[in-house]
């Protein structure tokens, strides 16, 4: 594929654990091999340059529109954005939407029990300690999409199966421009 691609925003949207950063991370790498121009944009790096970014519902919204702004400009610039961020409330996700001219919400729609199960870094036993105030999914809500282009439960598959079930449905959807030449 040639480097004259048409910028997209693929925008991974999910609890913690549910698979967002990594399928956004194989998606990026993926991408790249094709010869493609891709950024990829994740919350926890993100959350590193600006460090003081609250988590209220202000902060995140305030947090997520900023993002959507950046993912928008380089959209612009023929970059194709892997963005994954928990993003839980459907104003700031449909916010970002309108600002990009080809967004794809990308629904990890993994059930919560799910994602406690793979919590490496014990946040979800510490928000239902109340160690931790406002944690997506359990002192504070997440809005399911309303009209994702993709949903993904990556419940009982393994990570490739979903890898491939989600560039399945890049590709059958077309929802990328110029996906016709991309290979699997």
């Amino acid at each position: 594929m040639s480097n004259n691609t048409t910028g997209s925003v693929l925008w991974f949207t999910g609890l913690s654990g549910s698979g967002k950063s990594t399928l956004a991370d194989m998606t990026y790498k993926h991408f790249k091999t094709q010869g493609l121009r891709v950024e990829q944009l994740d919350g926890d790096t993100v959350r590193q340059i600006f460090p003081n970014t609250g988590f209220t519902k202000e902060n995140r919204i305030e947090h997520i529109e900023r993002i959507g702004y950046l993912c928008s400009v380089l959209e612009k610039h023929g970059i194709i954005v892997i963005a994954s961020f928990i993003s839980p409330y459907h104003s700031s996700r449909e916010f970002v939407r309108n600002l990009c001219h080809h967004f794809i919400e990308i629904y990890m729609s993994t059930p919560l029990s799910e994602c406690e199960k793979r919590d490496i870094k014990g946040l979800y036993k510490k928000a239902r300690q109340n160690e931790i105030q406002n944690f997506t999914g359990i002192s504070d809500p997440y809005e399911i999409p309303k009209g994702p282009e993709i949903t993904l439960n990556t419940q009982n598959k393994t990570i490739a199966e979903s890898f491939e079930e989600l560039l399945n449905s890049i590709q059958q959807e077309t929802l990328l421009p110029n996906m016709t030449s991309m290979t699997l």
